[in-house]
């Protein structure tokens, strides 16, 4: 699957992960060859690497605060819900958090999750063949897997 193809069917999103929107894709993914529904897992595990950088990881959760009210910090979990909400919102925002890291931050609201995305090539594959789908991906999107990302993280 192209770069473009991707974005075309993140377009179908409309740029939330909404329970309803990614039924909607998911739908639309199933109606694709499996070979596509694979592609969709691989490159949306990628635009997930890719965003897996400490300048993203350590910002705070932007509507919450810890004690004393000082910043909340992202649990991984947070952290990678938030990377596909980046996602969910579409290329242009995708591509414009890397020259703009302030412009990731709307994306840490607990109001943004978007962990939904994250099953849309599970339930696709599951609609398109009728079996559970056990897969991995060339890159690994949980938080913190891209040690070029997190340069203290390396040993």
């Amino acid at each position: 699957m192209t770069w473009s193809d991707f974005w075309a069917l993140i377009d179908t999103l409309n740029g939330e992960a909404t329970e309803q929107s990614c039924h909607r894709l998911a739908e639309e993914l199933s109606r694709r060859s499996v070979p596509d529904i694979t592609g969709f897992a691989e490159r949306h595990a990628e635009a997930l690497y890719r965003l897996d950088q400490e300048k993203f990881g350590t910002l705070p959760v932007v509507d919450l605060t810890a004690r004393f009210g000082s910043p909340f910090p992202q649990s991984s979990d947070v952290f990678l819900y938030a990377r596909c909400a980046v996602v969910a919102a579409g290329q242009v925002v995708w591509e414009s958090v890397f020259f703009d890291v302030d412009k990731f931050t709307p994306y840490t609201s607990s109001e943004r999750d978007g962990e939904r995305l994250l099953y849309v090539p599970d339930k696709a594959y599951e609609m398109a063949t009728g079996a559970k789908w056990d897969r991995s991906t060339r890159y690994c999107f949980e938080s913190y897997s891209n040690r070029d990302g997190w340069p203290d993280l390396r040993s």
